[in-house]
């Protein structure tokens, strides 16, 4: 009988599939079920997954839909009290269910573990530290502020919680990882892991590439539920705000020369000022701008290699040391 359910919803992943499929078959905790929904796929992944002979696999296709609703579908088929969500393009380390199940076996008040996230790129390389929080109990006042759990592929969560709180919202396109675990939040306790577990795959095709779709799904998130949360933190919504287009400016300034959207750039970095005007003590909104001015009024290849020949201001990924996760 299995421990962990493990849910893996997939469109189109002839790149990924196959390593994703055996950062799960190759976890130091044997004994899972991982149920692949198939989201009407057109290239060769039926054929990349049908490679594996593994008994604990369980393949289902169904019409193409997006991710919260193959998300749910998979719930449907699990036959476990804890369920764990990996994206077809992300990577786990061995020990991760293992880790997570135990952490949620100690600690008995806790519904939802969670564990350390860097980023790679599409050869695995490793590109930079994503989430590495240590928030533990009650995150609800964190998880408000930042999504620090920093994917979908992260989570290990007692099934019984999404009977209480609701499957996953399947008018979201985007972020709807954020919107569900604001609502486990809501409701239980977190339990960190403190290593890194989760390789979040970036890539020009991914999800999170498309940062207009991100601006709209995690507005729509952030609207919903601050217009519900109580009026102790009412206060926290300019941060989140300033915080979310924090992370898409950084998405939008690290394209190549050319790539660039200026007006969204240009309009995501003046939303991070009028939500959070302590940017501007930082040297980051101005190295921001510089890079933004130089991307849009140079030709191309001139930009590049203003850029390649002074990294310090090409580099913008500091931004994220400026995500607020604690107001006083």
């Amino acid at each position: 009988m299995p421990l962990v359910s493990v849910i893996i919803p997939v469109y189109n992943a002839e790149k990924t599939i196959q390593k994703t499929i055996k950062s799960v078959l190759e976890q130091s905790l044997p004994d899972f079920e991982l149920i692949i929904i198939n989201s009407s796929s057109s290239d060769s992944t039926l054929n990349q997954i049908s490679s594996f002979q593994d008994c604990r696999i369980k393949l289902f296709t169904y019409p193409q839909a997006n991710a919260s609703v193959n998300r749910n579908r998979g719930l449907l088929h699990t036959t476990t009290e804890f369920v764990s969500f990996l994206d077809a393009d992300d990577l786990w380390k061995p020990d991760k269910l293992k880790s997570q199940y135990q952490a949620l076996q100690e600690h008995n008040d806790a519904t939802v573990a969670y564990s350390f996230t860097d980023a790679i790129d599409e050869n695995d390389n490793f590109l930079r530290k994503c989430s590495h929080a240590t928030w533990t109990g009650n995150v609800y006042a964190q998880l408000l502020l930042d999504d620090f759990i920093g994917s979908g592929s992260n989570v290990m969560v007692r099934r019984q919680a999404f009977r209480e709180v609701g499957e996953f919202d399947e008018l979201l396109t985007n972020a709807e990882d954020t919107d569900m675990w604001l609502r486990l939040a809501a409701n239980y306790n977190f339990i960190p892991i403190k290593k890194v577990q989760i390789l979040y795959r970036i890539s020009t095709n991914s999800k999170s590439s498309n940062i207009l779709g991100s601006e709209a799904s995690n507005l729509r998130i952030i609207n919903k539920v601050f217009n519900n949360v109580p009026p102790t933190f009412k206060h926290l919504k300019p941060y989140r705000v300033a915080n979310l287009y924090k992370y898409l400016s950084y998405k939008a300034l690290t394209v190549e020369p050319g790539q660039q959207k200026t007006f969204h750039a240009a309009r995501f970095l003046w939303m991070i000022i009028i939500n959070d005007s302590t940017i501007l003590k930082k040297m980051i909104i101005y190295k921001a701008i510089i890079k933004l001015i130089i991307m849009s009024i140079l030709p191309k290849q001139i930009a590049k290699l203003l850029l390649d020949k002074f990294p310090k201001i090409s580099d913008v990924s500091t931004f994220f040391g400026y995500i607020k996760t604690e107001i006083k």
